[in-house]
């Protein structure tokens, strides 16, 4: 048992560059919530930070069991950063269960947390242990801090009207409390939360306030730690309005930005599937900025609806999941056959087939790339940070009118629920590509396959008088749009649609090169693993090894000017959530060069150290 002290005892401030907090407990614990509000306020203070939630993968895994475990793990920084961290420092386990599954992970030394109000014989049998592991030597080697906060919660209650298992769903807000004391964070912004957010029921607002001061107050009145942390804000970052922002609400929020900066509205059509969907969600309470939203009976249908959306003159917009692209294949064909404006946002997550819906993974590419029958070609980019994923989906949007092409922007599950600050961008000053309709048939008549600069064909509303064409799935003969079954026609088309979406290379930067122009190391990389990359990079050089990083944003056409850049280098490494997509792509692409693939498929992202490993291992080749 701990020991009281005098409350208000004053204990020393340590000051911290940044920690690494994971909460973890049943998926009924409220951890996301616990995680999400402590990341909402370390945002208000000004900290840097980065998240990385991670769900259960069923829907409702057993109470108690080590496949029911939901984390959340936040790290926040007075300085730069670019991940969630490798190790947490500190660790707090609501059951066995989440301990068993976490602690192998806490940094040597590290602070657990535990609630010892569940690690009764059955809550142990439960989590598949054979013993406690309070008591059979897991916690050797870190600081272990015991509460009941079952009890702690129930005392802080009494009276409620509240029942006694409601009572005890509150306990996430006592953890929050601790935590908020334990590193010098305001209650304020949680209180104002909840009573917002409980505004209708204020018996849920008021217990779960006394339960976040309740633990916020037993910092101070219980010898549970040896002294109080601090992180002061960042400095380091660029003056600006910031929030917080997840990857999947930056690409909604850049999805409706890009149509305005086309002077079009959104219409979505999409099915429910993880991690995509609140990427729907979002843009469905954006009716105010005239986004037509319609939830389709399934993944086809959604695809379907978004091109006749675009065909009706909106930007269509389709997100889904691996498994669902799937199903869109044919009808993305048939985008391409259009030749419409069209984004089809891919979420990736563990596969094959229903694979770890709640995991992330980058093993979509090949799929994204050439996974159509027939030759359809579609213009790939790629978010990297949840921030990036709004001038991902600018981009993709531009891409998509300027060309009359279907666009596929790839996020991951890492991406779409990490959240990070977004510097608010002057929207005065972002790029305008206004959509151009033509509305009077030209002298000669209508051609509705003739073709821009760009090679991009007419973009006609229907019912507009003198315009009206044919559109079909049927191959199209060139100009006029009949349908065409002339052999000459038909390679003569194909060719055209590929070099459009070829073309859309004079359109894009060569990406820049982090790092020295020349060297022993090149490290390349697309998607989620940026972060950890970035990380890398800076320690390697920092232990004066001459590795430099680039990142690919547009992964289909690739970027003009990456094979000058491979040859500037002796290796070049590409670490990949996959079993080596883009290296293959690559290797395809450009043959002169050595591509070595660093592969990862745990459902998990790449570690800083192990980057960091395969940096040393091959510079002491």
């Amino acid at each position: 048992m701990t020991q009281t002290r005098n409350v208000g005892a004053e204990l020393p401030s340590q000051q911290f560059e940044n920690v690494v907090i994971r909460f973890a407990g049943d998926s009924g614990d409220g951890m996301q919530i616990t995680g999400s509000q402590f990341t909402h306020t370390a945002a208000l203070l000004g900290n840097d930070l980065a998240t990385f939630p991670d769900f259960p993968a069923e829907i409702r895994a057993p109470a108690g069991t080590q496949p029911g475990v939901s984390g959340f793990q936040v790290r926040f920084s007075s300085s730069d950063i670019h991940t969630p961290g490798d190790r947490p420092d500190v660790l707090v386990a609501m059951n066995p269960a989440a301990l068993i599954v976490n602690i192998k992970d806490l940094a040597p030394g590290g602070i657990v947390i535990v609630n010892t109000g569940q690690f009764a014989e059955r809550d142990v049998a439960k989590a598949g242990l054979k013993s406690n592991p309070m008591t059979d030597g897991t916690l050797t080697g870190y600081r272990k801090i015991e509460i009941d906060i079952n009890d702690r919660v129930k005392r802080a209650l009494e009276g409620s009207p509240l029942s006694p298992k409601d009572v005890q769903r509150c306990k996430n807000f006592y953890t929050l409390g601790l935590m908020y004391w334990l590193y010098s964070r305001p209650l304020e912004p949680t209180i104002a939360w909840l009573k917002d957010k409980f505004g209708k029921k204020p018996e849920l607002a008021d217990a779960n306030i006394k339960a976040l001061t309740a633990g916020f107050n037993a910092g101070d009145i219980q010898e549970l730690f040896q002294a109080r942390y601090e992180v002061a804000p960042c400095t380091t970052m660029l003056p600006g309005t910031y929030r917080n922002i997840t990857g999947n609400e930056a690409v909604a929020i850049g999805l409706v930005a890009g149509a305005e900066l086309a002077n079009l509205k959104v219409f979505i059509g999409s099915y429910p599937i993880t991690p995509a969907t609140s990427i729907l969600e979002q843009l469905a309470s954006y009716k105010h900025y005239g986004v037509v939203s319609f939830q389709a009976e399934d993944e086809i249908a959604a695809i379907c609806s978004a091109i006749g959306g675009s065909y009706s003159g909106y930007l269509g917009v389709t997100t889904t999941s691996g498994p669902g692209m799937a199903l869109k294949t044919e009808a993305m064909g048939l985008a391409v056959s259009l030749e419409l404006p069209l984004v089809i946002v891919d979420v990736q997550r563990g596969g094959p087939s229903t694979g770890l819906p709640t995991k992330t993974e980058q093993a979509d590419l090949l799929q994204a790339i050439f996974g159509r029958n027939s030759e359809a070609p579609i213009p790939v980019i790629a978010a990297s940070t949840p921030s990036d994923a709004f001038d991902c989906a600018v981009e993709a949007c531009r891409i998509a009118v300027q060309y009359m092409t279907p666009v596929i922007l790839l996020s991951d599950g890492y991406i779409a629920n990490g959240a990070e600050p977004w510097r608010l961008p002057d929207v005065d000053k972002l790029p305008r590509f206004p959509a151009k309709f033509t509305t009077v048939a030209p002298e000669g008549g209508f051609l509705p396959y003739a073709r821009d600069e760009k090679r991009a064909r007419p973009w006609v509303t229907p019912g507009t008088p003198g315009l009206e064409h044919r559109i079909g799935g049927l191959e199209k003969a060139n100009l006029t749009g009949h349908i065409s079954y002339d052999p000459e026609n038909h390679e003569f088309m194909v060719r055209m649609r590929a070099a459009k979406v070829a073309g859309i290379r004079d359109s894009i930067p060569t990406p820049s090169v982090v790092g020295d122009k020349q060297g022993d190391l090149l490290i390349v990389g697309w998607g989620s693993t940026y972060g950890s990359i970035a990380s890398a990079v800076e320690i390697a050089r920092g232990k004066g090894q001459r590795v430099s990083r680039l990142h690919l944003r547009h992964v289909w056409p690739l970027p003009a000017g990456l094979d000058e850049i491979f040859a500037s280098y002796k290796a070049i490494l590409i670490p990949e959530m996959n079993l080596g997509q883009l290296a293959r792509v690559l290797r395809s692409e450009y043959q002169r060069h050595e591509f070595i693939s660093y592969s990862k498929v745990q459902g998990l992202p790449f570690k800083t150290f192990e980057l960091n490993d395969k940096i040393d291992a091959l510079l002491a080749r």
